[in-house]
């Protein structure tokens, strides 16, 4: 996973955290022939290891044909053995560290940070090769402070760690965020949809920055 420009952010696909298995891989295969999209996160709300294994299996299919990096979420020990390219961490800088030695320098290593910076430096001195930031907008259950529009201006200014900013997203905040983050965490702003292949081609519709 590596970023292209910080004015022209990639996209960042993120799973429901449930998903019937005879439907998505297909909803996701359109969605990647639509965008070009940079990374794919398996974000299942389980613990069950045969259900991640039989999803990793299916959504690998369509990534691996595609060349999109797919990575799990939390779940470290099954990025070698199931043939990942890595895993998304979900505890801030915690788990950094055991995770890049586990993996080693090739393996992607993101964490989700919220809205902490203190958290996102600690990550990417740690060995992160991103941070992610969130949520931007609001979202069903609403909860934690929002990722604001200062905290990724800082990070694009000072930090080269890429930076993915998820959560709530609308055009409105993609267009305002476009020049200040390298990717965009889509998920539950298309997947709710009836055609997320759409809904993504409509929220990727922001200009060039100059």
């Amino acid at each position: 996973m590596s970023d292209d420009t910080p004015d022209h952010p990639q996209l960042y696909l993120i799973s429901p955290s449930e998903f019937d298995l005879s439907v998505y891989p297909d909803q996701l295969a359109a969605c990647l022939d639509a965008q070009n999209v940079a990374c794919v996160r398996l974000a299942l709300g389980t613990r069950d290891e045969d259900r991640l294994i039989r999803s990793v299996d299916a959504l690998r299919d369509v990534t691996a044909s595609r060349d999109v990096a797919l990575v799990i979420e939390t779940h470290t020990g099954l990025v070698t053995r199931l043939g990942l390219d890595g895993v998304h961490l979900t505890d801030a800088a915690r788990s950094v560290k055991q995770a890049r030695k586990a993996l080693g320098e090739d393996a992607i290593v993101g964490a989700f940070c919220a809205a902490s910076q203190h958290d996102g430096m600690t990550a990417g001195e740690l060995g992160a090769d991103y941070v992610a930031f969130g949520p931007c907008g609001d979202t069903a259950l609403g909860g934690p402070a929002k990722a604001e529009l200062d905290l990724f201006a800082w990070w694009s200014q000072m930090i080269e760690v890429p930076v993915v900013a998820e959560g709530g997203l609308t055009l409105p905040l993609i267009e305002t965020l476009a020049p200040h983050t390298d990717f965009f965490g889509i998920g539950d702003e298309i997947w709710r949809e009836d055609d997320p292949a759409l809904a993504l081609t409509r929220l990727s519709m922001v200009p060039h920055q100059p």
